[in-house]
């Protein structure tokens, strides 16, 4: 094997913490004495030991002088758990290969630092590509304190997300579907608005095996959401917010027996004010939001500025119509020049659906 495959393998180790670290980033190890694998380990939940110390604890002989491969740069300080740097210097590791830079000012370079001048080799930048791809989330919020937010669409191909009846299950197949609920799992929450909710009645689940259920967000101004909804009837099993400008006092406090927490945002144009809603949520740890709302909250999303990623969903079925649900709504730009602009997809295929996977880059009219 090489330096590519063994950092490789604890990029596939790191993806079991999916779902079970956040905020925290996913980070796999695999250490290599005499070109054999003699330890793996990963983050496996939040606060307990991270991934250099899994493997050393798995270790199936002397670590001493071996190789040491991690996709992220081992922490130096003390958090829920001991430095990392400390338990990798005592093990005598000989070598440590480095994936990603930690952007964590806790870390930023103090790790690899404190490596070198234990008189370990340091490597970084090995498949540095592949390992910042799978942290882009905490690296969006360690630097921003605000979530990392993707915007999730099933549409049809002429870019309809419901008819003209307001009908749209199902637009896409059961692959797709059972994708959708793996791309949840990676998020600490989900978001829609009450416009869904009224729709649809959601749950807003992840239902798939060894499930890791996000907080529930509904963007709700005005707080007309049902009591007898599923969101609420649930909110003391899943964790159920609701976020606010104007606030019923009777309303909000039934909601909160419920076990509904209310979060009252400042409003703009009569709405939620959605960058200070991200603000927010950066205060409670909440690192990624997916936003599955309709059309109105997807443009007002767009709109402010707090989108990172789209991922879009489209089924080979033509509904037509012009009052049948687009994707994105709003009033939409003027000019061409105005519009968002999207990266070059990476495409895929669910069934017969095909799925575009978009970063979103700059919108020139509001320059974010």
């Amino acid at each position: 094997m090489t330096e590519n495959d063994y950092m490789h393998r604890a990029i596939d180790l790191a993806r079991n913490s999916i779902g079970f670290v956040n905020p925290n980033p996913l980070v796999g190890a695999v250490i290599v004495k005499h070109q054999k694998i003699i330890g793996e380990g990963w983050h496996e939940r939040y606060g307990d030991l991270h991934a250099e110390r899994n493997a050393l604890q798995n270790c199936t002989e002397d670590p001493a002088g071996s190789d040491l491969y991690v996709t992220l740069e081992p922490c130096c300080h003390q958090g829920k758990t001991p430095p990392c740097t400390d338990a990798i210097i005592e093990s005598g590791i000989h070598r440590v290969f480095i994936g990603s830079d930690d952007p964590n000012p806790f870390v930023a370079g103090k790790g690899i630092e404190q490596l070198r001048r234990a008189g370990i080799e340091v490597i970084p930048h090995v498949c540095k590509e592949e390992c910042d791809k799978l942290n882009r989330i905490f690296f969006h919020y360690i630097t921003t304190k605000t979530p990392y937010c993707m915007i999730k669409i099933a549409m049809t191909a002429d870019g309809k997300t419901a008819t003209r009846a307001g009908l749209s299950k199902w637009i896409t197949g059961e692959s797709s579907r059972r994708h959708v609920h793996e791309i949840r799992k990676q998020f600490s929450a989900i978001m829609c608005g009450i416009g869904t909710v009224l729709a649809d009645d959601p749950t807003l689940t992840c239902r798939i095996e060894n499930p890791s259920n996000p907080i529930r967000i509904v963007c709700d101004s005005h707080l007309q959401i049902p009591l007898d909804c599923k969101l609420v009837r649930t909110a003391k099993d899943v964790p159920t917010y609701v976020a606010c400008c104007h606030v019923d006092p009777h309303k909000a406090e039934i909601l909160e027996k419920a076990g509904v927490q209310i979060l009252e945002i400042p409003a703009e144009d009569g709405h939620v004010k959605l960058r200070s809603l991200m603000r927010k949520l950066g205060t409670l740890e909440i690192d990624s939001v997916l936003l599955e709302g309709g059309s109105a909250l997807h443009e007002s999303a767009l709109r402010a500025g707090i989108v990172q990623h789209m991922q879009v969903y489209i089924a080979p079925k033509i509904f037509g119509g012009v009052s049948a649900k687009p994707a994105v709504g709003g009033i939409g730009v003027f000019e061409v020049e105005e519009a968002y602009q999207l990266s070059s997809p990476e495409i895929r295929t669910y069934g017969n659906d095909v799925l575009l996977d978009y970063d979103i880059l700059k919108n020139l009219q509001t320059g974010v």
